[in-house]
């Protein structure tokens, strides 16, 4: 791999084995600590809103507004946007609701629910569930960083927040099903590896056709990913919770902070 991609790459691997961090807390955690996790989701969030239509929506507009002189290259810019949102949409959509990765879990449900094998398979559909869902955000989070690697920073700690309460929604099931914590650890970290091989594919596949129209349709397709995550998976999930008030405060705290941030950057 070449010199420049090997940052954000690491940047998309520290991202993806967050979920690891979810199955240590679901382990070693006595309670739940339900505010920290609905600011933190709603942290994420609203990073990731802040930086779609800041950055990276602008970005992808005046790339494709160059190339393909103004009108055109709006009209591109939407369509790719939209077209991120589809994507991820379809993905989710071919997800069974039944073992939703994105329902909220208790680090107390371990002490709670006993054994049971039959739920190692939720524990395999939720795992593959959330792999396919972090495919795309590994992609998301490579091409960011590639363009721009403060952007990227800030993109993967996002992600890596949202990707916590994903680890203990593996760990949790697999644990009831074999009662051994490290299977259910192993589990969620290989649920997150599939944003590393998104990254992978992203420089496998489009490095070698990258364009300036390319990087701009990926840019803004990043952005519609990652509004429509905000708005379906992370700010319900937050709520879910039920610290409503606080993940909408975690909201507007990323907000501010992705604000300052790229202020100081810049």
């Amino acid at each position: 791999m070449k010199q420049h991609l090997i940052v954000p790459f690491l940047l998309t691997l520290g991202a993806g084995l967050a979920t690891g961090i979810g199955s240590v807390v679901a382990f070693f955690a006595k309670h739940t600590n339900r505010r920290l996790l609905s600011f933190s989701l709603g942290l994420s969030g609203g990073v990731m809103v802040y930086v779609s239509f800041v950055e990276l929506f602008p970005q992808a507009e005046t790339a494709l507004s160059e190339a393909w002189c103004g009108s055109a290259g709006r009209w591109l810019t939407v369509a790719a946007f939209f077209g991120g949102m589809l994507l991820i949409g379809i993905i989710d959509r071919l997800v069974p609701s039944v073992e939703n990765p994105h329902e909220a879990h208790l680090v107390e449900e371990l002490e709670h629910r006993p054994r049971n094998p039959k739920l190692m398979r939720m524990g395999l559909m939720t795992t593959l569930a959330i792999a396919i869902h972090n495919f795309p955000e590994g992609i998301a989070t490579f091409a960011a960083a590639v363009d721009n690697r403060a952007l990227g920073v800030a993109i993967a700690v996002a992600i890596a927040i949202h990707n916590i309460p994903e680890g203990i929604a593996v760990s949790v099931p697999v644990f009831y099903a074999t009662g051994d914590r490290r299977k259910a650890f192993v589990y969620s970290l290989l649920s997150g590896l599939a944003e590393p091989v998104g990254a992978l594919l992203a420089w496998c596949v489009l490095m070698p056709f990258m364009t300036p129209t390319l990087m701009g349709c990926i840019l803004a397709g990043v952005a519609g990913i990652m509004v429509f995550i905000s708005i379906d998976e992370l700010l319900p999930a937050a709520r879910e919770y039920g610290e409503a008030h606080t993940a909408i405060y975690g909201v507007v705290s990323g907000m501010a902070l992705m604000a300052v941030s790229l202020l100081l950057l810049k």
